[in-house]
C-alpha cells in the first residue's frame, strides 16, 4: 500500500517549477534599482533618434510626421557589397517598426542597440548588392544629434535621412 502512494507522491513533485514573474527576477530587480538610481539609462524613455554605427553599418533616425520617424541603413563593404535602404519607423516599446517600402519588420531595441532580426522578408534582399544583407545588422548609438543624422548618405551621395535642401 505504500507504494502506490509513494509513487504518487513522487510524480506529484514532478510538475513543471513555478516560474516567477520576469519583473521579479534577482537580475530584473537589479536592472530596475540601477535605473532608479540613474546608474542605467531607461529603455523605456531612451529616444531612437540620431546616428547609430558599429563597424561600418550605418543607421540614421530622425523625427517625420506625427509619431512616424524617418530610418535609413547603410551597408558598405565596398567593391558592389552593400546595402542602403530609406523608409519610415515607429516606436514600440522594446522596438522599432521599420518599414522600407516593402521590406517591413520589427528590429529590437533596448535603449543602447538598435538589431534588426537574424531573418528578413525577402523583398529586403532588394535593397543590398553582392552578398551583402539588412539580416541582424546591429548599431549602437552615438550621437542624438537630428542634424548629425540628417548627413548619412549612400556612396553615390543620396541621403538616407535628410531632405533635400
Amino acid at each position: 500500500m505504500r507504494a502506490p502512494l509513494a509513487v504518487v507522491v513522487l510524480l506529484a513533485g514532478c510538475g513543471s517549477p513555478q516560474r516567477q514573474p520576469a519583473a521579479d527576477t534577482p537580475g530584473a530587480r537589479l536592472e530596475a534599482a540601477a535605473v532608479q538610481v540613474g546608474l542605467v539609462g531607461d529603455p523605456a524613455k531612451a529616444s531612437v533618434v540620431g546616428s547609430w554605427a558599429r563597424d561600418t553599418d550605418r543607421l540614421c533616425v530622425v523625427p517625420g510626421e506625427g509619431d512616424r520617424l524617418r530610418i535609413g541603413a547603410l551597408i558598405d563593404y565596398g567593391e558592389g557589397q552593400g546595402c542602403a535602404a530609406a523608409g519610415t519607423a515607429q516606436r514600440r516599446g522594446a522596438s522599432v517598426a521599420v518599414d522600407f517600402g516593402a521590406c517591413r519588420f520589427d528590429a529590437a531595441f533596448d535603449g543602447e542597440r538598435i538589431v534588426f532580426p537574424a531573418e528578413l522578408p525577402a523583398a529586403c534582399d532588394r535593397l543590398c548588392t553582392g552578398r551583402a544583407s539588412l539580416a541582424a545588422l546591429t548599431v549602437e548609438h552615438l550621437s542624438p544629434s537630428t542634424s548629425e543624422a540628417e548627413t548619412l548618405r549612400t556612396p553615390a551621395g543620396k541621403l538616407l535621412c535628410g531632405t533635400a535642401r
